[in-house]
Formats: structure tokens, C-alpha cells, sequence
């Protein structure tokens, strides 16, 4: 009877440990695992490569590519994806430390005005694919090179002398009574409302929905245009407060601070196992991938390895996850 008992308790767990992995994403579980990986292999070079300090601050730089990440993930789930990342990131700072030059007024409002001026170029792009029908790849592009050629107009041509606010400063570089920094409390907030809005929401569902079939989505009865173009205001403004976080970590803004972050945004989200094609992922692997990459990238430096060979990483990994989604999502279809 003890031995009937024993072996029907066996079957009990392992049928609720077969559960469990199939509920496990496995681009997820291989990012966390990425993550651990490349955490021994940089204590083979630093000891301090697993110490809280080191944790902590690989978090708080990870936290300014978390929140650009956000935002291109949500544009990513449409099966659309946003060039214009590098020179929106600069907007936001940009216009966020020139609002500190208008005075007490300028600097309560620094960080509304950069973050406003990145959703206004986002809804540009949305408007040009949702009702234009123009491919995002070139109105995102488009976009880039406009905000770029305005960011010239505005500085002349040289770098900015506006410093950022104290808000901006607290926020970037600040930590709480825990010592915890408030940059990483700024993007957990973002990311619980990234996954509300994903998860909870009409409009996350309908993302979802036009990833995977937009006509269908339309005929559903779905505003999908109104969606669209909300989804790239959505990645305007988070670009646009990577932005400003930048300026307030570095105390002042610079015209190629946006520069590095669109393939580590596209990459993170990849990594994390939202398919390029749309209509699938979770934003905890959006999570593991910027956590992965800003730990790839301390981990590259420590080896000296040059600025080329990164982006070659980045590109590698982006086309190999292209090839494993893509055949994946064919075989669903």
C-alpha cells in the first residue's frame, strides 16, 4: 500500500514538473541561464563580478536600455519594428536640458517636455504606418533623420551646454534609503506597466492581435489603426525618457547619446523571445535579454574587444533569432 502510494506521489510531481516547463518559455529560460553563464565567466576575470555592488550597478545601466527596450518591444509585437530610436533618445535629452534654461518653470517641466517631444515623433511614425501605409522601417528611418537634422538647427551644430535638471539628476543617479538606485526603481515601474498594459488591457490584446494576423484583428472589430499609431507614440516617449535619464546620469545632454542603443534594444527584445515577426512574447524575457546584453557588453569590455566587434555580435544574434522564430511561427501557421 506504502509502495502503491510512493509511486503515485512520483507521478504527481513529475507530472507538475512537466507543467511547469511547458509553461517555461524556452528563449526565456535560455536568456536567465545566458545571464548565469556569462556572470561565472566574468568572475573568472573579477572576483567582484558577483558581488552586490557590481549587481547593482550592471541593474542601474541596464535600467536606461530597459526602458528604450520597452518601448521597442511593444512596437516589435506589431510586427513593426522603430529605427528611429537613436536620434528620439537624443530628442528627449536634448530638449530636456534646454528646458532647464527657462528657469525654475524650465526645470519643474524638463522632463514632461523631453518625454513629449518624443511621443510627438512617435505619433508622426505611428500616423505614416497605421494610416499612411508606409513600411515602418522607412517612416522610422525618416524620422530619425528629421529629428536629427532639428537637434542640429536647435544646438548649431555643437554640443549642448544645457545642463539637466536636479530631477532628472535624482532619478539617474539617486538611490533610495535601501540603497537601492532609483534608476532601477523607475524601470520596474515601467516594466509592472508595460506588463498591465500588455496583459490586462483591450489595447495589449489587440497588440497581440495584429501581430499575429492584423486583418484579422480588423475585421474582429478592433481599432488596430488607432492601436498602431499608439504604440509607436508609446515607443516615442519611452525612447524619449531613456533620453532624459541619459542627460540626468551624465548631467547633461550630447547629439549621438542614442547612438548605441538601437541593436542592444532590438537585440534585447529578441533575446528575449518576442518574435521579430510579431504576435509573441513576454515581457519578463524582455527583461532577461537587457539584463543579458548590459552584462555582455561589461563583459566585452573588460576583454577590450572594439566597438565594431559588438555591433557584429548584435547582428549575429539578431539574424540567428530571425531564423529560429521565423521557422517556428511558420510551423504554427
Amino acid at each position: 500500500m506504502a509502495e502503491a502510494q510512493s509511486r503515485a506521489d512520483g507521478h504527481a510531481v513529475r507530472a507538475m514538473a512537466e507543467a511547469l516547463l511547458r509553461r517555461v518559455d524556452p528563449a526565456i529560460a535560455w536568456s536567465f541561464a545566458c545571464i548565469v553563464l556569462v556572470l561565472l565567466v566574468g568572475s573568472l576575470y573579477s572576483s567582484s563580478f558577483l558581488s552586490l555592488g557590481y549587481l547593482l550597478q550592471q541593474l542601474k545601466v541596464a535600467s536606461f536600455l530597459g526602458v528604450i527596450a520597452t518601448g521597442m518591444m511593444i512596437v516589435i509585437l506589431l510586427g513593426q519594428i522603430d529605427l528611429s530610436v537613436p536620434w528620439v533618445v537624443a530628442v528627449g535629452g536634448m530638449m530636456s536640458t534646454a528646458a532647464t534654461g527657462w528657469g525654475p518653470v524650465g526645470s519643474l517641466f524638463a522632463i514632461p517636455v523631453g518625454i513629449a517631444c518624443g511621443v510627438a515623433l512617435g505619433l508622426v511614425n505611428g500616423v505614416g504606418v497605421a494610416y499612411l501605409r508606409i513600411p515602418s522601417m522607412v517612416v522610422t528611418l525618416a524620422i530619425n533623420a528629421v529629428a536629427q537634422g532639428l537637434m542640429v538647427v536647435h544646438t548649431g551644430g555643437f554640443s549642448p551646454q544645457d545642463a539637466s535638471s536636479p530631477a532628472m539628476r535624482a532619478l539617474a543617479t539617486g538611490e533610495t534609503l535601501l540603497g537601492i538606485p532609483n534608476a532601477i526603481l523607475v524601470w520596474g515601474a515601467i516594466g509592472v506597466a508595460a506588463t498591465f498594459l500588455l496583459t490586462r488591457t483591450t489595447f495589449g490584446r489587440t497588440v497581440y492581435a495584429i501581430g499575429n494576423r492584423e486583418r484579422a484583428a480588423y475585421l474582429s472589430g478592433a481599432r488596430t489603426r488607432l492601436v498602431v499609431m499608439s504604440a509607436f507614440g508609446l515607443s516615442g516617449g519611452l525612447s524619449a525618457f531613456g533620453g532624459v535619464l541619459l542627460a540626468g546620469y551624465a548631467s547633461k545632454a550630447a547629439q549621438a547619446m542614442g547612438d548605441p542603443y538601437l541593436l542592444p534594444a532590438i537585440a534585447a527584445v529578441v533575446l528575449g523571445g518576442t518574435s521579430i515577426l510579431g504576435g509573441r512574447g513576454n515581457y519578463l524575457g524582455t527583461v532577461a535579454g537587457v539584463i543579458l546584453i548590459t552584462l555582455l557588453q561589461s563583459i566585452l569590455s573588460v576583454m577590450q574587444m572594439p566597438e565594431f566587434g559588438r555591433h557584429v555580435t548584435y547582428g549575429i544574434v539578431i539574424v540567428a533569432m530571425l531564423l529560429v522564430y521565423g521557422r517556428d511561427r511558420s510551423q504554427r501557421l
